[in-house]
């Protein structure tokens, strides 16, 4: 019966169990037991309470004592259950008297208690009914973390006295409080060590493990044997060594185990680390460097179980067509024509985005909408130009030059000159508005964010490519600086250096054994695009410097940036209300 643990995280770089959490030796557990008077926290009392306080396998401390019930009297079953009378009872000390003190005792440590809602629910009530804040403390379930890391092939059920059992605690529980408590506290290490051996070792793990795939993933554990603790990129191969799925890591040994352990909560994951027969480490100068050659090798190797290989990035352009009467076009391969005449738009990572920005131009701009062409034996007005939505030789136009020059500021959005368009977008989005059209004014403005945004990213990558070599450095989280060696957009060389003053020397040395890298065209492959992002990203995380080619890489100061920048305040997303 596996195990799975869910994913808290969404960002594309893969973390190591090392980055996410607080160590178990290092957490203060206060493992709590109740008796009561019944089931019901909202009728029923209190007893006695018992708790122990442990931290890195060691005992702190114990609390015990029994109290007084204010509403409901100690039943002859209960009695005979927990060994517990009313005469015991009659002189202990209220819940007023006990509850500030157990709150202070379990003060910064997490809560454990077996079938917790139970014994938490009488505790949160307490805290209600004498007006006391509740702590709100993490709580651990130890009947949960057993049903998942033990099943039922390996006990019968999972109660405390059997668990107890299963673990050899030193302590029976008898249901009373102090002597349950402690024998939850053998459980809890019995569980801990179950835990350990297959890698768990934060308290953040605790909370995310699950039922699905214990069984098949642990039997796996071995495969990460021998991984170094690197950056690197890591490939998980099936026993004839074909390819199932490739990451990167900034510190492979500890993301490997993590499959093993806890893994994705997608299936497919569970499938695949079923199947793998190996693992294959390519160790990685820097994070960076694995990164970028997980994207390359994802877009060679095409792994089955990499959703990035099921799902391939398409582009798609809005081109202006070259005919008297030109039109707007979204497609997904480039001519020479378009690329020389400076009439793209794009890359736009779906159609749909792509269409609704090519809608927005069509709206503002004085364009034809139509496919028809002029002098053909069946042109005809088309159904734009009975709406006044067509601004070709359907309305009526057939000079083609004053139609190309009504279409100057288009032209200028092509060539990187946003103003004439945001000009023309605001007006648009203001009639929208004296109209009461919020809803159509707000999918104006966000078809304008959209072509911006794209505009300004492919700006970016431009920029960057059309550099022949930069060096720049970042400095590490554990000392010493990460450095790369970008060529026309790309990754041709990295390594690092363990003092600044060696960053220019190892510098030099990286451009001087540097990867070839051929000019950038937009025939490459949408992984040097992916590529190019990430070395973006990389050089504007606000740590990086450079080494040489100083700040090459930034955009224009009057390209699409500044233009996004610069749009106005009262057209951006949240500006245009909405009915």
């Amino acid at each position: 019966m596996p195990f799975d643990r869910t994913h808290t995280h969404t960002r594309t770089g893969q973390l190591s169990l090392s980055d996410l959490g607080t160590p178990l030796h290092t957490v203060d557990f206060v493992v709590v037991d109740l008796e009561t008077t019944g089931a019901s926290n909202g009728a029923d009392d209190i007893t006695e309470v018992g708790a122990v306080r442990v931290r890195g396998g060691e005992v702190q401390g114990e609390f015990q004592t029994l109290v007084k019930p204010e509403r409901t009297a100690i039943t002859p079953f209960v009695s005979r259950l927990t060994g517990i009378t009313n005469a015991m009872v009659a002189d202990a000390p209220p819940l007023t008297s006990v509850l500030p003190a157990f709150l202070e005792f379990a003060s910064g440590a997490v809560l454990v208690a077996h079938n917790a809602p139970f014994d938490i629910g009488f505790l949160r009530r307490a805290c209600a009914h004498l007006d006391y804040p509740w702590p709100a403390p993490q709580v651990l379930d130890t009947v949960t973390l057993a049903r998942r890391l033990l099943p039922r092939s390996e006990v019968p059920n999972h109660k405390l006295s059997t668990l107890a059992a299963h673990f050899r605690a030193r302590v029976s529980p008898d249901h009373r409080a102090l002597a349950d408590a402690r024998a939850t506290v053998d459980v809890l290490h019995g569980l801990f060590e179950i835990c350990g051996s297959h890698g768990i070792e934060t308290l953040e793990d605790l909370g995310t493990v699950r039922a699905a795939g214990w069984a098949k993933r642990r039997r796996k554990t071995h495969l990460a044997d021998g991984l170094p603790h690197a950056p690197g990129v890591y490939t998980f191969l099936d026993g004839s060594r074909r390819v199932l799925y490739i990451g990167s890591s900034r510190d492979l040994r500890q993301r490997v185990r993590s499959y093993f352990t806890a893994g994705e909560t997608r299936g497919r994951m569970t499938e695949m680390v079923t199947a793998a027969q190996e693992v294959s480490p390519l160790v990685c100068a820097t994070e960076l460097e694995a990164r970028v050659r997980e994207v390359r090798l994802i877009g060679e190797l095409d792994p089955p179980y990499n959703r990035r290989s099921r799902q391939p990035q398409r582009r798609h352009w809005i081109v202006l067509t070259r005919e008297a009467f030109a039109r707007l076009s979204v497609v997904r391969t480039l001519t020479p024509a378009h690329e020389e005449a400076e009439t793209v738009l794009g890359p736009f990572r779906s159609q749909k985005r792509a269409t609704v920005v090519k809608r927005l131009l069509e709206q503002v701009f004085p364009l034809k909408t139509c496919t028809a062409h002029v002098g053909s034996a069946s042109f005809a007005p088309c159904a734009a130009a009975q709406v006044g939505r067509c601004h070709g030789p359907c309305a009526g136009q057939t000079d083609a030059q004053a139609y190309t020059e009504a279409l100057a500021e288009l032209h200028g959005l092509f060539t990187g000159d946003a103003h004439g368009f945001l000009r023309a977008a605001g007006e648009r989005i203001g009639a929208l508005a004296g109209e009461q059209r919020y809803e159509a004014a707000a999918e104006v403005r966000d078809a304008v964010e959209a072509l911006l945004a794209t505009a300004a990213a492919e700006e970016a990558r431009t920029c960057l490519r059309a550099v022949p070599e930069l060096a720049a450095a970042s400095p590490r989280d554990g000392g010493g600086w990460d450095i790369a060696v970008i060529r026309h957009g790309r990754l041709a060389a990295a390594g690092t250096s363990p003092q600044a003053a060696g960053v220019p020397r190892t510098a030099a040395a990286l451009s001087s054994s540097a990867e070839y890298v051929p000019v950038w065209e937009r025939t490459a492959p949408h992984t040097w695009e992916e590529e190019t992002d990430l070395l973006l990203a990389w050089l504007g995380a606000g740590r990086t410097r450079a080494v040489t080619a100083a700040r090459a890489w930034e955009q224009p100061a009057a390209g699409f940036a500044h233009a996004r920048a610069e749009w106005p305040a009262a057209a951006r997303p949240g500006a245009v209300r909405t009915p």
